[in-house]
C-alpha cells in the first residue's frame, strides 16, 4: 500500500498553525506601537510564510498551510471580518485548564453574510503563488457552528433562530464559493464547537435546545453550506477541545456526537484529538462509513516537543483498524501549534523534528 495518497487529506497531514518566530511578534509590536507601517507588517508576514512553506515541503508534507502567520487567533481573524459580525474585548477570557486566555471574541453587531471584499481571499491567493505547483496550499477557516456560541445571536437583529442560521449558512456558502473561485482546493474547518457538545457539561451553548437538538442542528449547517461543493474541492473538519499555550478547554469522548456527526456529516476528513485521554477511545470511529470520510487520527500532541514513541503510534493506528479500514486513515498532530499568537510550549525545532517524524511515521505505516 503506497503512503502517497493524490487526493487530501494525506497520510501525514497536520491541522494548520504553526509557533510565529520571533521576528514576526517583534514586527507585530512594532506596528502596534506605531513603529512602523501596516504594509511593512505585511512584508514581514510574506517572508516569513515563504519561509514555512519551504519548511513544510522540505519534511515532506504534501499539504501546507501559511501558518496563520496573518492572524492573531484562529477564528475570530476570519469570523471579525465578515458582515455583521465585530470584534471587541470582553471582561473575561475562555477558561482554560489552569489559565484564562487573552481578552478577544466576536458579537453579531447586524445581518450577517459574506463581506466579499474579506482580507482572507487576497490572503489565500498570494499564499498560493507562493506554495506554487510544489504541494497543496490548505485554508483554514472556522466552522460556521462556531458562530452559534453563547453570546453571539443578537436578539435585536435576530430574534428567531431559523434566520439566524439560514443567514450563517448562506453566508458560509458564499465564503466558499469565493475560496474555491480563488483557486483554493483544499478547506478545512476548524470546528471546537461540535467538539464541546462531547464533553459532560455542555461548555458553548445558552440554547434551550437539548444536546441531540444542537447536534443535529450543528449537522444541518455544515451539511447545508457544503450542499453544492464542487467535486474537486476537499472539505474536512477538524475537531479540537482547545488549544491555548499547551492548555486544554475541556474533555470528553466523541460517543455522543458520533451516531449524528461521525456518520452524516458531509465532509471528506475528519481531524480528530487523540493525543491523551480526554479524547477517549476509538470505538466512536464505528459509525464512520466504510468508503467514507477519510479519519486523520491526531495521535501526536502539538502541545509538547518530546517525540512520541515510534512503536507506539504504529499499535494505535493497528487498534483504530479495527473501526476504520487502514487505507481510510491518516496521522497528524492533535491541533495547530499555534493556535493564537502565543503559541504552544515548544520550540520552532521541535516543531519541525515533529512534522518531519509524523512523515517518516507514516510512510513506514502505509508504504
Amino acid at each position: 500500500m503506497s503512503s502517497t495518497i493524490t487526493k487530501a487529506p494525506f497520510r501525514a497531514d497536520h491541522v494548520g498553525s504553526l509557533l510565529r518566530p520571533e521576528v514576526l511578534h517583534q514586527a507585530r509590536k512594532d506596528f502596534k506601537e506605531g513603529n512602523i507601517s501596516a504594509g511593512q507588517l505585511r512584508e514581514v508576514e510574506t517572508q516569513e510564510i515563504k519561509h514555512i512553506v519551504d519548511k513544510q515541503i522540505e519534511v515532506g508534507l504534501q499539504a501546507v498551510t501559511d501558518g496563520e502567520f496573518r492572524r492573531r487567533f484562529w477564528h475570530t481573524d476570519f469570523l471579525e471580518h465578515l458582515n455583521g459580525i465585530e470584534g471587541y474585548v470582553p471582561e473575561h477570557g475562555y477558561k482554560f485548564d489552569g489559565i484564562e486566555t487573552e481578552r478577544y471574541d466576536i458579537r453579531c453587531n447586524g445581518k450577517i453574510s459574506f463581506n466579499p471584499n474579506h482580507p482572507f481571499i487576497e490572503d489565500f491567493i498570494e499564499f498560493k503563488e507562493i506554495v506554487g505547483d510544489r504541494a497543496v496550499a490548505k485554508l483554514t477557516i472556522p466552522s460556521p457552528n462556531q458562530l452559534f456560541n453563547a453570546g453571539i445571536q443578537n436578539p435585536e437583529f435576530y430574534p428567531d433562530l431559523e434566520e439566524f442560521t439560514n443567514d450563517i449558512i448562506q453566508a458560509y456558502r458564499d465564503a466558499i464559493k469565493a475560496f474555491y473561485d480563488a483557486g483554493c482546493r483544499y478547506i478545512q474547518l476548524d470546528d471546537v464547537y461540535i467538539a464541546g457538545l462531547c464533553a459532560p457539561t455542555l461548555p458553548f451553548s445558552s440554547s434551550n435546545l437539548t444536546r441531540e437538538k444542537l447536534i443535529d442542528l450543528a449537522l444541518h449547517v455544515v451539511n447545508s453550506v457544503l450542499e453544492d461543493k464542487p467535486e474537486d474541492l476537499t472539505v474536512t473538519t477538524h475537531l479540537c477541545r482547545g488549544n491555548y499555550r499547551s492548555t486544554w478547554a475541556f474533555e470528553g469522548a466523541y460517543d455522543k456526537i458520533a451516531p449524528t456527526l461521525f456518520a452524516k456529516e458531509n465532509v471528506d476528513g475528519f481531524f480528530l484529538e487523540y493525543d491523551d485521554d480526554r479524547s477517549g477511545d476509538f470505538k466512536p470511529l464505528e459509525y464512520i462509513p466504510n468508503g467514507g470520510a477519510q479519519v486523520v487520527l491526531g495521535i501526536f500532541t502539538s502541545k509538547f516537543g518530546e517525540l512520541e514513541d515510534k512503536e507506539t503510534i504504529k499499535a494505535r493506528v493497528q487498534e483504530a483498524t479495527n473501526y476504520v479500514p487502514l487505507e481510510q486513515l491518516c496521522i497528524s498532530p492533535q491541533c495547530g501549534f499555534a493556535s493564537t499568537h502565543h503559541g504552544n510550549k515548544l520550540t520552532e525545532d521541535e516543531q519541525w523534528a515533529k512534522l518531519k517524524y509524523i512523515v517518516d511515521v507514516a510512510n513506514e505505516i502505509w508504504e
